[in-house]
């Protein structure tokens, strides 16, 4: 992965011109789109390795989880053979139950 991808803070509205690989986010994609589906539209942030929920519903989100600057939803790989994983999928769906 080029490192100065990885420095930048990226916004992630997932498309087709994503910079990072598409291999690595589609959990996320999936992920937004089956929300998008009952209706709930979130919106995320990265500052690599971590990627946050920035909006739910166009609702600004002010928790923090397992971070000092937002709502932690996913960790991007360091390297190429570690695993896209997700923090704790039951709190994720809490605050999103709160601003729903």
């Amino acid at each position: 992965m080029d490192l100065a991808i990885v420095d930048m803070i990226l916004m992630l509205k997932i498309t087709t011109n994503t910079k990072i690989k598409p291999v690595l986010i589609e959990q996320l994609e999936i992920f937004r789109n089956r929300l998008n589906r009952i209706g709930i539209d979130v919106e995320f942030v990265a500052n690599v390795p971590w990627i946050y929920l920035h909006k739910i519903n166009g609702q600004l989100v002010t928790e923090k989880y397992e971070a000092e600057h937002g709502f932690t939803v996913a960790f991007l790989p360091v390297r190429v053979d570690r695993p896209f994983r997700f923090t704790e999928l039951d709190v994720i769906f809490k605050l999103i139950r709160k601003y729903c």
